[in-house]
C-alpha cells in the first residue's frame, strides 16, 4: 500500500487532530450525540513530547465547546514491584506489563462515559505512591486527552489514536546511551501498531511534522 506525507506545520496539525475528533465525536450524519465524552490518546516516544501536542489541544477543543480532561498514561503505571518483577531493564516487560490498563480503563476511560467523571491521576511514577486524588466531574461532550507512550494497542478504551512516529535511525539517536535497552521494545511496539492508529504524524524533524496518509 503506498502512502502519500504531507508536510504540516505545528498549528495545522492541531487543527487536523481537532477536526478528526469533532468529526468522529458527531459521526457521519449526526448519529452521536454532542454530549457524549471522546477519548484521545496522543502516543509517541519521550523524545517526540506527545504531551506538548495534548496540551496544545486543550484550547481549541474548548474554543470549540468541547470541554477537555488531561491525563497521562505515566500516572497510571502498576507498581514499581509488578512493572521490574523481571529486572530493570526487560524490553518486554516495559511494552507489555507497565500501564495499568484495568485501573485506566476503570477509573477514566470507561468512567468519563457512564459516570461522567473520572480520576485524574492513580499514582506517582516518581515515588510510586498513591496521589489520593479525588475525582473530578466530567461536563457533556468532554474530551479527555490523554498522552503516553507504547500505550497504543494495549487494551486502552480510547475511540481515537494519534502516534509520533520515528525512522529507527531517530528512535536510536534520541535514546541516550544508558536507555538503550528500551529499543527492542520501540521497535517491536512500531511493527505491532502499524496499522492501528488513527492518525500518524512523523517527527523526526520536530519543527516539521509530517502527516502519513495511506
Amino acid at each position: 500500500m503506498s502512502t502519500r506525507v504531507e508536510p504540516v506545520s505545528e498549528a495545522l496539525l492541531v487543527e487536523r487532530v481537532v477536526d478528526l475528533v469533532l468529526a468522529r465525536a458527531d459521526g457521519p450524519v449526526g448519529q452521536r450525540h454532542s454530549g457524549t465524552a471522546v477519548r484521545l490518546l496522543v502516543d509517541g516516544h519521550p523524545s517526540t513530547h506527545p504531551e506538548r501536542l495534548a496540551d496544545a489541544l486543550v484550547a481549541p477543543f474548548e474554543a470549540a465547546g468541547r470541554p477537555t480532561a488531561r491525563v497521562r498514561v505515566s500516572d497510571f503505571l502498576r507498581p514499581r514491584s509488578l512493572r521490574l518483577e523481571r529486572g530493570r531493564e526487560d524490553p518486554d516487560s516495559l511494552l507489555d506489563g507497565w500501564i495499568d490498563v484495568g485501573s485506566m480503563n476503570r477509573e477514566v476511560l470507561t468512567r468519563v462515559v457512564e459516570q461522567q467523571e473520572y480520576l485524574p491521576s492513580l499514582r506517582d511514577p516518581e515515588t510510586d505512591r498513591a496521589t489520593r486524588a479525588g475525582y473530578v466531574r466530567a461536563a457533556p461532550g468532554t474530551v479527555v486527552l490523554l498522552d503516553g507512550a507504547l500505550a497504543i494497542g494495549r487494551g486502552l478504551a480510547v475511540d481515537i489514536s494519534v502516534h509520533l512516529a520515528l525512522k529507527r535511525a531517530t528512535l536510536r539517536r534520541r535514546t541516550p546511551p544508558d536507555e538503550a535497552w528500551v529499543l527492542p521494545a520501540y521497535e517491536r511496539y512500531t511493527q505491532e501498531i502499524e496499522s492501528a492508529p488513527d492518525l500518524v504524524v512523523r517527527v523526526d524533524h520536530p519543527d516539521h511534522p509530517a502527516l502519513v496518509h495511506a
